[in-house]
């Protein structure tokens, strides 16, 4: 072994080249000073001209997911030379079919003078219509919109005076009308109790300590439905860019970054829901979510690379009450690249868990995983969507990604791409971001998504509905597993639509051709229905028939097994989204994995062996 001796002075000359290294010996690299002045600003007079050109809208169809474009005029179609972006999404909780977004709406790409765009659906999002926006020619920005448990919506809105007012809509979003200005501040944002908690109905406010008129005050609260608003008060720690909402007893929660200091905190009220008091403040808790949050990067120049959102858990399950954080950020010691990061809490935000990469790529710090943002099923699953640049060799173009928790974040889904790939770069209406936040509102079912993307080659707002895959024999898509049935004497199969343990239905499915079985059952396609798995038993064939429901759609033929080799079931074992056939060897306990792509194999590895005397029978 060589061995090396420093002297006093070359030993420290050594450590201070390690040091200038970066992330070297772990030294911190210093993080990136916030802006001194508000995000949105009145910079540009309105534009001259709109609605100049007209096109097809865009209906964007990614594998199984459907993007609807959102803002189209009132004959369908795709308005030309304008921008859109920033959305907020609410969703009627009386009736999901309604729903409504409203967004950041530039009537052409040379001014970025921007307006209250918003359109609703009466369809669960198939088709939209944009009536316009709020009042014509009147700057208004950071668009939120939110509903209450009557179905009541609410949309909250940032004038240039950096006072913002509250409208409601009793419709679903048909028609909005004012109904009070609201105090608030730049990057507001708001939530509203529909807990039965004693504030039930409460709304609550928080913005930015920057384009404050309130001299740093930052937080109101209306106890009438956004009618009148408690003159603004102080928050501890000044937290900004971030979101807020309330536990099932009604206890408040706030998540902000401190723009002096960058360090990110969750606040408490636990007496915001009493009415007949000033609200304060009881806890304030450092979050550590493994990095900072970020700004001004080049994948969205003037903008947030995301903000940070909180939401509760209200399931009554055993996750009940859990809070939960998550934003896109820079991980510590690097000045590259953003993950989505995700941390919760089990003991009412006093202390959160260490923080979890929710994006499952392999860390490469020159990719952008941006614009992450959660929210929480009534049954307690988490939902998380972000934008992602993973497959761009030019670290630009993005797509829609999503996951999900069963588990109240103990373990996350494999990532899934749900929307085609854009240029984010196009479009900028005299202004380089894409806005600073995308929304999800989610149900038991799923979750409705709007984000902002440039299919049509300029900014648009489009609504995609996202969710777990179903059951891999759910053939109704209602959720539940249901019964596959074959005669071999006749190789007739049928369908029975089951509620749990309750038929509630049949149906005759296709005949298979002479000769063959049924191996099993998985979305070989990807379009959210299972599909057939056949084998010949003779020859070692196997076919996929490609199913909607109970009929037949297409068909192809997959490989061939291997020689005294079973098929034993079917799973995604690599995590790539498709599945993969488990192989077993009866008379040497051999299992073996072949990686599928569709119908074709892809790969394969050799699985543990079966004790003697074992059979495999499922994955």
């Amino acid at each position: 072994m060589t061995r090396f001796r420093f002297g006093k002075t070359g030993f420290f000359a050594c450590l201070l080249a390690l040091c200038s290294v970066h992330g070297a010996l772990g030294q911190a690299v210093p993080r990136k000073p916030f802006p001194k002045e508000p995000l949105e600003k009145l910079e540009n007079p309105p534009a001259l001209y709109w609605q100049t050109g007209l096109s097809p809208r865009m209906i964007s169809q990614y594998e199984a997911f459907t993007s609807h474009q959102v803002n189209v005029n009132g004959s369908g179609q795709n308005i030309t030379g304008d921008a859109a972006n920033e959305p907020s999404i609410c969703v009627d909780p009386t009736n999901p079919n309604k729903m409504s977004i409203g967004w950041r709406q530039f009537n052409s790409i040379t001014s970025n003078f921007r307006q209250a765009g918003w359109a609703y659906t009466s369809n669960r999002g198939a088709s939209w219509r944009f009536s316009g926006v709020l009042e014509n020619n009147v700057f208004r920005s950071d668009p939120v919109l939110n509903a209450d448990s009557s179905g009541k919506f609410f949309y909250l809105s940032l004038l240039e005076t950096f006072f913002d007012d509250m409208w409601r809509s009793l419709n679903g979003g048909m028609s909005w009308a004012n109904i009070a200005p609201a105090r608030g501040g730049d990057k507001q944002w708001f939530t509203i109790d529909n807990t039965n908690s004693t504030g039930h109905g409460f709304q609550y406010q928080y913005w930015s300590s920057d384009g404050n008129n309130y001299g740093g005050r930052q937080f109101t609260r209306s106890t009438d439905g956004g009618f009148t608003w408690l003159n603004p008060i102080n928050i501890p720690n000044s937290p900004t860019w971030g979101t807020l909402d309330v536990d099932t007893n009604g206890n408040l929660f706030i998540a902000g970054v401190n723009q002096s200091s960058g360090q990110i905190w969750c606040i408490r009220s636990s007496n915001a829901k009493n009415g007949a008091v000033t609200p304060s403040f009881d806890e304030s808790t450092l979050v550590n979510l493994g990095g900072d949050i970020d700004f001004d990067e080049p994948i969205n120049p003037v903008g947030l690379v995301g903000q940070l959102y909180l939401a509760v858990d209200r399931s009554g399950g055993s996750t009940n009450n859990n809070v939960y954080m998550l934003a896109s950020v820079q991980p510590t010691g690097f000045t590259t690249g953003t993950d989505v990061m995700f941390v919760r809490s089990t003991n009412g935000g006093r202390t959160f868990s260490a923080s979890h990469r929710i994006n499952d790529d392999p860390i490469n710090h020159a990719k952008w995983h941006w614009f992450g943002a959660l929210s929480v099923a009534p049954s307690g699953r988490l939902d998380v969507i972000w934008l992602d640049t993973r497959n761009a060799a030019d670290n630009t173009n993005s797509q829609l990604f999503y996951s999900y928790s069963m588990d109240g974040g103990n373990t996350w889904a494999a990532n899934v791409a749900v929307s085609n790939s854009f240029n984010p770069f196009l479009g900028y209406p005299n202004q380089n971001k894409m806005g600073d936040y995308m929304s999800i509102v989610s149900d038991n079912a799923g979750a409705n998504v709007a984000y902002c993307a440039t299919f049509n080659g300029e900014q648009d707002i489009y609504y995609v509905r996202v969710a777990p895959a179903p059951p891999p024999t759910d053939f109704n898509n209602d959720d539940h597993p249901d019964y596959l049935l074959f005669n071999p004497s006749t190789g007739q199969t049928a369908i029975w639509y089951l509620d749990n343990n309750v038929r509630i239905g049949s149906a005759f499915g296709s005949t298979l051709w002479s000769g063959w079985n049924v191996a099993g059952l998985a979305d070989f396609n990807r379009d959210g229905h299972p599909d057939y798995l056949l084998l010949n038993p003779s020859t070692g064939q196997t076919a996929i028939w490609y199913l909607n429901n109970n009929v037949r759609i297409g068909s192809a033929f997959g490989p061939t097994l291997w020689s005294g080799w079973n098929a034993a079931g079917l799973a995604d074992f690599n995590r790539d989204g498709h599945p993969d056939y488990l192989l077993f060897n009866p008379s040497t306990g051999q299992t073996a994995i072949w990686y599928l792509n569709n119908n074709v194999r892809i790969g394969s590895a050799f699985g543990p062996t079966a004790w003697a005397g074992w059979s495999l029978v499922a994955p």
